[in-house]
């Protein structure tokens, strides 16, 4: 394996290493050879670091081993790929921050897809979201379409079920690393996807999840996919957020109305206000990309 990746995959483990760390390592030296040689002083002034901080990050580097790290992804069936390698997504490396790689337990060749629909909604879905979900999801996998999620409670967890129940393939995209599967009562779940679908972070798997990786993580999430559909969420939710995201990239969006007596209904009326297709059936979704 070629040293930049060795180097790359161990930054990946290095304690309290951020995304601009290693933008700037990588725009510094693209193959990172100059990494294990460099000082505290050194990381610090390409990183804006301080020396405290550089020499926790180096130390962490310098001592992990990287065939260590390489067997123990391998007893978990975890795979790496760098950002430069040919099975990184390319819709991925247009990111405004791409991840600079991806750490992959299933099926990798789904990356590659060209058919992958996200979906996003509440965490408190209720059985109206998972009715919805159950009626779309078996039409879109019949069509070879792969629904992408981020495996959290509620909506993304009934859109992973029910693609997983019609036979289809999904891809969970999840904070956190690996050995942190969060929420618990979704592990069961999680290592279902890892046989019968993907598992994807941009995180180690001894990062735990923090706060702001749920948000970070759904870039990749509207990033892999031709479109996103919103069931169920509220006015100002991280759903929301994820479409207008997707609608600034010129993704279609969709989203599937909800009875206006629930809250759960408002911040998906508002997105059909602001230009959102309107779902009431599968063809609404296929329909539109049988066009192009």
């Amino acid at each position: 394996m070629h040293h930049t990746t060795k180097h790359l995959l161990k930054l990946q483990y290095c304690p309290g290493i951020s995304w601009k760390d290693q933008y700037v390592l990588l725009k510094n030296d693209p193959y990172l050879s100059h990494l294990p040689r460099m000082t505290a002083a050194e990381f610090a002034a390409a990183t804006n670091r301080s020396i405290g901080q550089a020499e926790t990050i180096l130390s962490g580097f310098h001592s992990l081993s990287y065939h260590h790290l390489y067997s123990s992804l391998l007893e978990s069936s975890t795979t790496f790929i760098p950002i430069f390698d040919p099975q990184y997504p390319e819709p991925l490396k247009m990111l405004p921050q791409p991840p600079w790689g991806l750490f992959a337990m299933g099926e990798t060749a789904l990356m590659s897809s060209r058919n992958m629909l996200a979906v996003v909604g509440a965490r408190d879905g209720n059985e109206y979201g998972k009715q919805v979900l159950q009626m779309l999801v078996p039409a879109l996998v019949k069509r070879n379409i792969a629904i992408v999620s981020g495996l959290a409670k509620g909506i993304d967890a009934f859109s992973h079920e029910a693609a997983l129940r019609a036979g289809g393939k999904t891809i969970a995209v999840i904070a956190g690393g690996f050995s942190h599967f969060y929420p618990k009562e979704n592990k069961p779940l999680a290592h279902r996807i890892s046989r019968q679908g993907l598992i994807l972070s941009e995180y180690a798997p001894n990062r735990k999840p923090e706060k702001w990786q749920f948000p970070a993580r759904n870039r990749i999430i509207s990033g892999l996919s031709k479109g996103v559909l919103v069931v169920q969420a509220a006015k100002k939710s991280g759903s929301l957020i994820t479409a207008s995201f997707a609608l600034e990239q010129g993704i279609d969006v969709f989203a599937v109305p909800g009875p206006i007596t629930h809250p759960l209904s408002e911040g998906v009326h508002a997105l059909i206000a602001d230009g959102a297709k309107i779902v009431h059936g599968a063809d609404d979704i296929l329909s539109e990309w049988r066009q192009e």
